[in-house]
């Protein structure tokens, strides 16, 4: 399978990176990173005839690494991840089918061991070729992925957006996991995190949580964030954050630009299901890239000015949406 790639364009050269999730299909289901390149946004051939990045030996990271979002802050390629302790095994079966289970733990342990939670990782690379495992991002005894990271200090500060699956109660002011915002000034100690959004929306349902790294505008940063419906199906908006205080919401989807409606998208590892990644600007055009049911991955494009034109409009005037180009890009 191969699904939820990040995405880079060189803006010197026009070509596109895309590191995607991949994996076989053995009991364990060991997750890894491939590489993808393009010079049109559509076509891509892979890199290689292996993983670019694995699962490290015997560490955090050591089950399963997924969900890579790229952004580039002077000459290094910062790459924020989700990752598992043990191999998640045949998720898309019931338990009681799966040939591999994640060990045991005494019931005195942490939870975060005990479910084989999720964290977040950072990997940094100037070439995509060799990496370097910075660490963990996120807090060892906390289900907290979706990370992204802004591509350039805001205010003299980084910043990150994050969904701490655990956040949830009065105490927290959302009764579903929402998007975090959290500031630093290294990248790897994370200060006091805000609540920047949470599911409000008739579409939104539950969790929500943010997708892609925001990009500068004209209008402000642009995010996309997905939430999971009532009806089990992720679907996809935007966020508009101010260019200066991106803790201020300034535009919101009011309804879903992408959701799941195309046979690879409905029926698949994760049935209804889509989850991009990465989004890169060719022109004014916004190409996202997507993966489609946990088992390929998809494009899907829009004219930036009329997105942004849409998330500061009144609900009522809201029509812009994304156009689905292609089912697999060939990867």
């Amino acid at each position: 399978m191969t699904t939820n790639p990040g995405a880079w364009r060189d803006p010197d050269t026009g070509e596109i990176y895309l590191l995607y999730r991949a994996s076989g299909f053995d009991s364990e289901l060991r997750v890894c990173f491939g590489l993808a390149k393009s010079t049109d946004g559509i076509h891509f051939e892979r890199v290689g005839e292996g993983p670019v990045v694995s699962p490290s030996a015997d560490g955090f990271d050591a089950g399963c690494i997924e969900d890579p979002r790229i952004v580039k802050i002077g000459d290094w390629f910062f790459i924020t991840y989700a990752c598992r302790p043990f191999p998640p095994g045949e998720y898309w079966l019931p338990v009681t089918q799966r040939k591999y289970r994640p060990p045991s733990f005494p019931n005195d342990f942490p939870w975060f061991l005990r479910e084989n939670a999720t964290t977040t990782g950072l990997l940094l690379t100037k070439d995509f070729k060799s990496f370097i495992r910075a660490g963990r991002m996120t807090s060892a005894t906390n289900d907290d992925r979706d990370v992204v990271l802004f591509p350039e200090k805001v205010g003299g500060k980084y910043m990150m957006l994050h969904r701490p699956m655990n956040w949830v109660g009065a105490h927290y002011g959302t009764f579903h996991p929402g998007i975090w915002l959290a500031m630093s000034d290294d990248l790897l100690e994370w200060g006091a995190s805000r609540l920047l959004a949470k599911a409000e929306l008739a579409w939104e349902g539950g969790k929500i949580g943010t997708n892609t790294p925001p990009i500068k505008t004209a209008r402000g940063w642009l995010t996309l964030y997905h939430a999971l419906g009532l009806d089990g199906r992720y679907r996809v908006g935007a966020l508009l954050l101010d260019t200066h205080d991106p803790t201020r919401v300034i535009g919101r989807s009011h309804q879903p630009l992408l959701e799941p409606e195309e046979p690879y998208e409905l029926e698949g590892y994760y049935n209804g299901c889509v989850f991009p990644c990465g989004k890169v600007l060719i022109e004014d055009t916004l190409y996202v890239y997507y993966g489609a049911a946990d088992r390929c991955v998809g494009l899907a494009t829009c004219r930036l000015d009329e997105l942004l034109e849409d998330l500061v409009s009144s609900p009522s005037a809201n029509s812009a949406s994304l156009t689905k180009a292609s089912a697999t890009l060939g990867i």
